[in-house]
């Protein structure tokens, strides 16, 4: 299953997010991408996946368990189809790593509670907007008791393939549940925006937080602590504007992409791509594979 140390990998998905997180793993030192699967043989995914000279498969969640065992799976495809596939997958050992918002894995976001993708072999990513804006809700949380949180993402249209635009209303509940899970709001409202201007607009996270106590500089502080932790992995990650006033803070974050096959304002699949491979690489860190063959 293991390439020179390194942990096999299998993506179900050659959409924008399939194709960048394949091209992720090719660059990580602890996996090796084995598969990246899509459903239509003659698909753009699947043929650029081969051109940068990833093994292919077109049957869906069946090429996968037939070409498997995998280490660790990459969820790539839609919230509907998330639960079928972890039931075939949770008795081969591979972790599951769900970038839809299914909210069926434990939630996780790596600055924030990171080591559960240690212990856990189902973990959910919940959304981009999620992974951007929790890291600076959770710490601003602990500095007080939020009344009401308001997360507000901008995306460009083309950065938003058809499974994203289908599983907008659970992009909505998912992240609303996760700011929730995280910071102990007892008011949560998640607003998302997908912009055809042209020239494309970075992808923005806007976050307004309501609590008694709020004080400039401990915000801000926190704010920016946590906003180097996300740079450690995702160094595109800038907060625009933080301001404190009144009981209320309203922090603003633009997330640049990286990488040679999405474009720079595609920040919403780098920030959540990235993410999932550096979850996978600290479970396989802590569960190190064997060198054997691929079956």
């Amino acid at each position: 299953m293991a390439a020179r140390g390194r942990a096999s990998a299998a993506v179900l998905g050659a959409g924008l997010i399939g194709i960048d997180l394949a091209e992720k793993i090719q660059r990580s030192k602890a996996l090796t991408c084995r598969l990246v699967v899509g459903r239509a043989p003659q698909s753009v995914g699947l043929r650029r996946a081969a051109e940068m000279g990833c093994p292919t498969a077109d049957g869906g969640i069946a090429s996968l368990m037939e070409a498997g065992p995998f280490d660790v799976v990459f969820d790539a495809s839609n919230a509907a189809s998330h639960a079928e596939h972890w039931a075939h997958l949770k008795d081969t050992g591979a972790q599951l790593v769900d970038l839809t918002p299914s909210r069926v894995g434990a939630m996780v976001v790596p600055t924030v509670n990171g080591g559960a993708a240690r212990v856990h072999r189902h973990i959910n990513l919940i959304t981009c907007g999620g992974q951007a804006a929790i890291p600076l809700l959770h710490t601003i949380a602990q500095h007080c008791t939020p009344t009401y949180i308001e997360v507000v993402s901008t995306g460009a249209s083309a950065s938003a393939g058809r499974a994203t635009r289908l599983n907008l209303d659970e992009y909505i509940a998912t992240t609303g549940a996760a700011v929730r899970t995280f910071t102990a709001a007892r008011e949560v409202k998640v607003l998302v925006n997908l912009s055809p201007a042209v020239p494309a607009p970075p992808f923005r996270v806007v976050m307004r937080v309501l609590a008694s106590g709020l004080r400039p500089e401990p915000v801000r502080a926190a704010v920016a602590a946590a906003a180097a932790k996300v740079r450690t992995f995702t160094p595109g990650f800038t907060v625009t504007s933080c301001h404190v006033a009144d009981g209320q803070a309203s922090i603003a974050v633009e997330v640049t992409a990286e990488g040679s096959r999405i474009p720079a304002h595609a920040g919403n699949l780098h920030i959540i791509n990235a993410a999932a491979v550096l979850l996978a690489e600290q479970h396989a860190t802590a569960c190190p594979v064997k060198e054997t063959p691929h079956g």
